[in-house]
């Protein structure tokens, strides 16, 4: 079997330097924004050649975050890609805001930017950029209709870590950058774990205040806040992992050339542009038989995933919010992704084999 993900094998590497880092937190005994936290926060800025990282305790509380720092008005609407994954609607709603969703390019999967301007209306506040899969958005044209409108550009940038668009890397277009380091991610925790990049000291500082009950002195409060801390123990081993980051991407975009290269033309594939550097977080296909041929690839012993089975204006949690509107290009796009194995683990060998067995369907 050639699984889609097994995380054992994926942090095999790392293994060793988990348990040494592990034990020097346990030792120093201080498991709360300690300086491991502030290590990761300085290492991954540097990284992403920005002034302020945050720490912060997952992806989804990263954009809740970030929105909430903004002070929008209540009811002023945020544009989001109608094909993205739910908690990026989720923030929005949980910041009593208003998502409108916008159609995806049917070659990136990321949000048209030649359908944003149609979507604005006069309570748009701000943009949510998405980069799907490790594909960075057409951020010269989000720049330019964030400008022209006066809007926030969010980085929704779970996916797409290392990636870049004209040699500038995801997460530093916008005024935020919101990152998710979920175990699967390039840059995974052993957990769940999140961060923020962001450009001015302003918000630097209201943020630090919302991730920390609203306080800039402990039993002080400022403003509401929340407990969305980045843990101590999850930073020590992403700490271990951001130094690798560009070795698994890297892997990872070879595993991915051998698919581009080698599969026949039965499916669609994702395409590439020389502006742009993709990071396969996840390595999707396009298939009009999509059920029948996961069916068969599992058959022949091999894992693969589907990101995302329903559109999210068809989630039983949200549909109400969508009455009457429909969005063909995302739908098509859900009804026919498969993600195939493509991780830090798999090697040349397994690619290949996935790739005779695809070229037989």
């Amino acid at each position: 079997m050639i699984p889609y993900e097994d995380l054992k094998r994926l942090n095999a590497p790392f293994t060793e330097q988990f348990h040494t880092r592990f034990n020097s937190v346990l030792e120093k005994g201080y498991y709360i924004l300690g300086e491991e936290v502030a290590l990761f926060e300085k290492q991954f800025a540097q990284y992403n050649a920005v002034p302020y990282c945050l720490g912060v305790s997952n992806g989804l509380d990263a954009i809740i975050l970030s929105l909430k720092s903004c002070n929008f008005p209540e009811g002023s609407e945020v544009i989001v890609p109608a094909n993205t994954f739910i908690a990026t609607i989720l923030a929005v709603l949980q910041c009593n805001l208003i998502p409108v969703l916008v159609e995806p390019d049917i070659s990136t999967y990321n949000i048209d930017p030649t359908k944003i301007e149609e979507a604005i209306t006069a309570k748009t506040r701000a943009i949510i950029a998405v980069h799907l899969y490790g594909k960075c958005c057409d951020m010269d044209e989000i720049i330019r209709i964030k400008d022209k409108h006066n809007l926030y550009v969010l980085e929704d940038t779970a996916q797409a870590h290392s990636a870049t668009f004209k040699n500038k890397k995801a997460g530093t277009f916008g005024d935020f950058g919101t990152f998710s380091f979920y175990p699967t991610k390039n840059l995974g925790a052993l957990g769940d774990g999140g961060g923020i990049l962001c450009k001015e000291e302003t918000y630097y500082h209201k943020l630090l205040q919302l991730r920390n009950y609203g306080s800039d002195k402990k039993y002080y409060n400022e403003v509401i806040g929340f407990n969305c801390r980045l843990d101590e123990l999850q930073a020590a081993f992403l700490n271990v992992k951001l130094p690798h980051l560009d070795a698994i991407s890297a892997h990872k975009n070879k595993l991915a050339n051998l698919y581009l290269q080698n599969l026949n033309s039965n499916f669609i594939l994702p395409v590439k542009h020389p502006d742009y550097y993709d990071v396969y977080h996840i390595f999707n296909i396009r298939h009009s038989r999509r059920d029948e041929l996961k069916t068969y690839l599992e058959e022949n012993g091999i894992g693969t995933a589907i990101h995302y089975p329903v559109a999210p204006h068809k989630q039983n949690a949200l549909k109400h919010l969508f009455i009457g509107k429909s969005f063909p290009i995302s739908e098509e796009i859900h009804q026919t992704t498969l993600s195939l194995p493509c991780s830090y683990f798999h090697t040349e060998d397994d690619v290949q084999k996935i790739i005779n067995v695809l070229n037989k369907f």
